[in-house]
């Protein structure tokens, strides 16, 4: 089953385009849809160069000269899946657009990047001692540079990695594997784009995408019926509402309330499967809250059609890269 492109409404999007990380692909297959020099990841790219002081590399400018070349070899150091490849390039491209605009001179050359081999893409599983990119150019740029592209490389790694893993538990059932929006702030549109590189799909990105009824909305509201019927009055054209339930009685109460999807909260596998049992087939379910990696195959045999796992953003380990340099005799 292809767990990535399906279409908007398995995400639970509104009619707005899709982001890119949703168009991806299935499990190990190239993911090319990022728009790496889009406003949003320059600007996101930018910060994290700014927030370094990467411009201000004072050991580098004291220790390497000016024109010394390098070579930087990045490898994994574990198995794991690969997500962000292509930020490494862009990394060092802003660095030499920012150097330039603060001397008011031409960017020094960029480097090169060059893939050790032709099947290292976003996506593809690393084994131990693999070899992610080889980089050519200035030894200062790939010094002042190097803790940036890490740091991005390692979260999106890992959060490829372990959104694998949960797609793996459940390859075989009729279930997709959703992100939130736990995201790190300011690194949602990364980070939901390493979630599709590991076989994962993108929930909304973001509040205005669609509507998600949840508890507060509905203390707020007044009640489930209360709160479906002004979603239903003023949504747009076919934005689909979801609403959280947690026990059966609510669950009836969404129905009656004409809800387009449920999302079943906090409940226990045994408890969702009541849940599918009472929905009937009439919409589609949503698990959520509290699914781990050892339990997220108890609650998709359970019979939902998505299972979201905030996990997959606020917790994935960073994976083990490393960059090593060398210089290039002149």
């Amino acid at each position: 089953m292809d767990r990535g492109a399906d279409g908007a409404r398995a995400g639970l999007r509104g009619p707005r385009d899709a982001p890119s990380a949703e168009r991806a692909a299935k499990p190990g297959a190239r993911v090319k849809v990022m728009d790496w020099n889009s406003s949003r990841v320059t600007a996101l790219l930018e910060h994290a160069l700014k927030e370094d002081h990467a411009l201000a590399d004072t050991t580098t400018r004291l220790i390497v000269p000016a024109g010394q070349m390098a070579q930087a070899e990045i490898v994994a150091k574990q198995a794991c899946v690969l997500a962000g490849l292509p930020l490494v390039p862009r990394v060092l491209e802003l660095f030499a657009a920012l150097a330039a605009k603060e001397s008011a001179a031409r960017p020094e050359r960029n480097a090169l990047v060059v893939t050790s081999q032709q099947e290292i893409f976003d996506g593809v599983r690393l084994q131990p001692g693999q070899t992610i990119a080889v980089v050519r150019g200035l030894a200062r740029p790939l010094l002042s540079c190097e803790r940036v592209i890490l740091n991005l490389l390692q979260r999106l790694s890992g959060i490829a990695t372990l959104t694998r893993q949960f797609v793996d538990a459940v390859q075989d059932l009729p279930v997709r594997i959703l992100d939130t929006r736990k995201t790190a702030p300011g690194m949602r549109v990364l980070d939901k784009y390493a979630v599709a590189c590991g076989g994962g799909q993108n929930h909304r990105t973001d509040l205005s995408d669609a509507i998600l009824i949840k508890n507060n909305h509905i203390r707020l509201a007044g009640g489930i019926a209360a709160a479906l019927e002004r979603a239903r009055a003023n949504r747009r054209p076919d934005q689909p509402i979801e609403i959280e339930v947690r026990t059966l009685a609510e669950l009836s109460a969404a129905l009656a309330g004409g809800a387009d999807r449920l999302l079943v909260d906090n409940m226990t596998p045994e408890e969702v499967r009541a849940a599918i049992a009472a929905v009937a087939g009439q919409v589609p379910v949503e698990v959520s809250g509290g699914v781990r990696l050892a339990t997220v195959r108890a609650y998709a045999e359970a019979g939902p059609q998505f299972i979201s796992v905030g996990a997959l953003t606020h917790s994935a380990p960073a994976v083990d890269l490393s960059m090593r340099i060398i210089p290039i005799p002149a």
